[in-house]
């Protein structure tokens, strides 16, 4: 092994990606090479090789910098799993490697979905120390794991698999919240390390934004369960300490996925929970995912994500399940709210003020499964007023920044009467 000084100023120059902005650069000054396994979230300097899908590197404030062959960038040993794209698994040295997620993530590619494109080739220089030459990983930069007694209702957001809908929904009960005097965070809990979903988060009008790098990891793939778990707690504790009333946690990927599932088994957050939002593809994968979840002892207080997208799938699912079925557009209206709050109110503050009442309305399912009849409430639409909206196909598609984003774009729109 050896331990090299370097010049602070080539630290400040490389490509710092997302999953490093906890780390600051006054703390990187070695570069440590030689015979060694990385461990996820250690930082490493790397040069780009080849470029492959990812074309641009997300940099710790959201700016999406252009990538070509001799860029050094700084990024995070971490694996991924990612269906729709790639799974990875962190080298056993540092030898050639790739770069499998924009927001900074070095691994090993070991399959990816036949429509992706090989990663871009990475090779490190070496991890990055402190003075004396340790480490440098993101776990010793993460929030505190103090406990909390403060009051905080928890609302978890899941779904059948990556691109379910689940971001955009749990972005979507994030901004009804705008309308109430309460304090809201927005929570992503597990994933692959990327900013477009916590930025998401912010731009809906979350008074406390937190992802898992803020909770110390890179990546959740194959992190040890009690950690995840661990981890998750600390995070809705670290939202209860910043005075916020509700948080919405977001759990990536399925319900079958391991450390989904193992999270949401786990008696310490089912005890936290008051309720589920369910973001399915198709009527079937919400009936299972439904289900299951109440099988797990979870309430699921509404069925939305891509399904609505389409009234047919959504006449589908109504035809067999009694749980409301509703859209994100219906959801920043405020339709879930009275759901979510209840009717006393929660912390001591009713639902409104004088100031932030605002009209909701009661969602029969049958209202917007059937454009052609008498749809007061509720419009059918297309792309147009999507776009009056400001909303657009890739605003809510999958990019190489993110492991599980997914409302590709509303056909669906609430009018309020």
């Amino acid at each position: 092994m050896a331990v090299i000084r370097v010049d602070g100023d080539r630290f400040a120059r490389a490509k710092r990606a997302f999953t490093t902005r906890r780390v600051p650069v006054n703390d990187m000054k070695t570069l440590i090479n030689g015979h060694l396994t990385p461990v996820s979230g250690d930082l490493v300097l790397a040069s780009i090789q080849q470029i492959g899908k990812q074309r641009k590197i997300e940099q710790w404030n959201g700016r999406r910098a252009q990538l070509l062959p001799g860029d050094e960038i700084l990024v995070c040993y971490g694996s991924r799993y990612a269906p729709d794209q790639y799974e990875a698994i962190i080298s056993e040295d540092l030898g050639l490697c790739d770069l499998v997620a924009a927001g900074g993530l070095a691994s090993r590619e070991v399959t990816r979905h036949d429509k992706m494109l090989p990663p871009t080739m990475i090779m490190p220089i070496g991890i990055v120390g402190d003075e004396n030459g340790k480490r440098l990983n993101v776990a010793d930069y993460r929030i505190s794991y103090e406990s909390s007694n403060k009051p905080i209702k928890v609302v978890v957001v899941v779904g059948t698999a990556m691109n379910s809908g689940k971001t955009f929904t749990a972005a979507s009960i994030i901004h009804s919240f705008k309308s109430t005097p309460y304090r809201v965070a927005g929570i992503k809990a597990t994933g692959t390390g990327a900013g477009g979903d916590v930025f998401l988060f912010e731009d809906m009008g979350a008074d406390v934004v937190l992802d898992f790098t803020d909770g110390g990891f890179s990546s959740t793939y194959l992190q040890l369960d009690e950690d995840i778990e661990r981890t998750t707690l600390a995070l809705i504790d670290h939202a209860a300490r910043q005075n916020c009333d509700f948080a919405i946690v977001e759990i990536a990927d399925g319900l079958r996925h391991k450390e989904t599932e193992t999270l949401l088994r786990s008696k310490s957050l089912q005890a936290r929970v008051s309720g589920v939002v369910f973001g399915a593809y198709d009527a079937m994968g919400a009936i299972a995912g439904h289900d299951l979840l109440r099988e797990w002892g979870y309430k699921v207080l509404a069925i939305s994500g891509q399904l609505t997208r389409s009234p047919l799938a959504m006449r589908e699912l109504a035809n067999v399940l009694e749980t409301e079925i509703i859209t994100p557009f219906q959801i920043q209206a405020g339709a879930l709210l009275p759901t979510i709050i209840g009717s006393n109110g929660f912390n001591g503050s009713k639902m409104y003020n004088g100031n932030t009442q605002k009209k909701f309305i009661d969602i029969d399912p049958k209202s917007i499964l059937y454009p052609l009849g008498n749809t007061n409430n509720v419009a059918v639409t297309g792309q147009g007023d999507a776009q009056h909206f400001g909303l657009h196909d890739h605003d809510f598609g999958v990019d190489d920044t993110e492991d599980d984003d997914g409302f590709p774009g509303p056909s669906q729109v609430l009018k309020l009467g």
